[in-house]
């Protein structure tokens, strides 16, 4: 994998860059749809190519359980199995750790843990991660990491830390003894844990340089804590982190947050909150967001979106729309996740356009002062 900076913005940490992957070109910053069974829920993959997707986040964990990663591999890798011929990054796995903390046991060496669909009791180790993404063929691969909660103590905090490194270090030689036997090109990002400890976040983000060649993410935000110490890490990482290579805020966010994101140095963005909340009726759109199951809404004949860049958003009725979720029709859930993505797409692009003319910092005021900050 290749990155290169094409503009750094004058008054922020924004910049633009572009990441050439075997599979295609993307043009940070950028924003990945979550698809964590291998599919953004309703959509196909000529969908999202449309929206000028180039790259999209499946998850591992799940992959993995369902169908299993050897039915993925005999057909050649997920790109043959989804029939998408673009980019994809795949999670390594340890946010479930966080996400399904009921179901498991962390120990120094991985992390049992039961299905939440059968109870099958499994192991899940830093090798044996790398071994799933590897069989996924997925082009940027996570490394495996603990992803404590927010309100964990400060000795549970720095465990994290440490199994985080430790992890990362045998996932990363995993690889390295590996990587003749298996036909992809794949690119290792290591994951910087450290809750919103300044100290413990600079500690960890030193120990990842080694593993980081062409990538590295912040993991362990957006997971309970308030948003003004979760942007002063983001801002402290972004002033540290390496420059010539993307940075990638896991699971976050809103549309505010990516800007304030992006301010502060960010890359790459993936969460699952376009396409979940479109299903929840939630609507995304250039004169703000919009609950689509309101009944003012009931005899609303305007457009869902008239800025949007898709056809549907432009075409139909938000009553329209309103009548197709109360009878409870899959289109309805199509044209909102479509809506949902493609204004994520509208906005990143807009994002780069203003960073391009060093117009970015005026521009995040005014958007925030209109969304909410």
């Amino acid at each position: 994998m290749k990155f290169s900076v094409l503009c750094d913005d004058k008054d922020s940490l924004a910049r633009t860059g572009l990441i050439e992957t075997d599979h295609s070109k993307i043009e940070t910053p950028v924003f990945m749809p979550v698809g964590t069974h291998g599919v953004v829920k309703t959509l196909s993959p000529n969908d999202l190519s449309d929206l000028n997707v180039n790259i999209m986040l499946s998850n591992t964990y799940h992959l993995y359980l369902r169908p299993g990663t050897e039915i993925i591999h005999k057909n050649n890798g997920l790109h043959k199995f989804l029939k998408w011929n673009k980019s994809i990054l795949t999670d390594s796995g340890g946010y479930q750790v966080f996400s399904l903390s009921n179901m498991n046991k962390i120990t120094n060496d991985g992390v049992n843990f039961r299905s939440h669909l059968d109870g099958s009791e499994h192991f899940f180790t830093p090798e044996k991660s790398m071994e799933v993404q590897r069989q996924l063929g997925s082009d940027i691969i996570m490394a495996f990491d603990y992803c404590p909660p927010a309100d964990c103590s400060s000795q549970e905090l720095k465990r994290a830390s440490h199994l985080t490194e430790k992890w990362t270090r045998k996932a990363y030689e995993y690889l390295s003894d590996k990587n003749s036997i298996y036909e992809h090109n794949q690119t290792l990002f290591p994951i910087i844990q450290g809750g919103i400890d300044h100290e413990e976040r600079l500690k960890c983000l030193k120990q990842m340089i080694p593993f980081s060649k062409c990538g590295i993410a912040i993991g362990g935000l957006s997971v309970g804590e308030k948003k003004e110490p979760m942007l002063d890490i983001v801002e402290l990482l972004g002033k540290e982190m390496p420059k010539d290579q993307p940075r990638y805020l896991m699971g976050v966010g809103k549309p505010t947050d990516l800007v304030k994101a992006i301010l502060r140095g960010v890359d790459m963005f993936d969460c699952v909150l376009p396409a979940r909340n479109a299903r929840n009726g939630q609507i995304f759109t250039h004169d703000g967001v919009i609950n689509i199951m309101n009944s003012n809404y009931a005899h609303d004949i305007s457009p869902i979106d008239k800025n949007s860049s898709i056809k549907y958003a432009k075409t139909f009725s938000k009553s329209y729309l309103r009548h197709l979720f109360k009878v409870n029709e899959m289109f309805g859930l199509r044209i909102a996740t479509l809506t949902n993505i493609a204004y994520y797409m509208d906005l990143i692009n807009e994002i780069k356009n203003e960073i391009n003319n060093n117009t970015f910092v005026k521009w995040s005021n005014k958007y925030l002062k209109k969304h909410g900050n």
